[in-house]
């Protein structure tokens, strides 16, 4: 059984920084893709970043390009998103999940965490 926790999330201004972090409990975490994605109040979960097995691909959704950086440590059973610039439209509860692949839906990911929230305010 695999269980995911993420921590990290918190309220900060506009233009800061937060680090969300996503331990994955068993001795496979290496032979997962893992994905990030966030939920608005009232709006449906979204994509926001992939990285793949080894740690040498990721993708990132267009409005957090550029801001945002996904990463893993394999020794640690641990994904990291690192948010930078952020805006209130980050808003969301933030969601690790663990997949096959870095697929950008969410219907491919088999294990969900159940969510960090991450408030930025003006």
């Amino acid at each position: 059984q695999v269980q995911l926790v993420e921590s990290g999330g918190g309220q900060v201004q506009t233009g800061g920084s937060l680090k969300l972090s996503c331990v994955v409990s068993g001795r496979t975490f290496s032979t997962y893709a893992m994905g990030w994605f966030r939920q608005a109040p009232e709006k449906e979960r979204e994509f926001v970043a992939a990285i793949s097995r080894s740690g040498d691909g990721t993708f990132y959704a267009n409005a957090v390009k550029g801001r945002f950086t996904i990463s893993r440590d394999n020794a640690k059973n641990t994904v990291n998103l690192q948010m930078n610039s952020l805006k209130p439209e980050d808003t969301a509860v933030y969601y690790c999940a663990a997949g096959p692949l870095v697929y950008s839906s969410e219907r491919y990911y088999h294990s969900w965490g159940q969510g960090t929230q991450v408030t930025v305010s003006s």
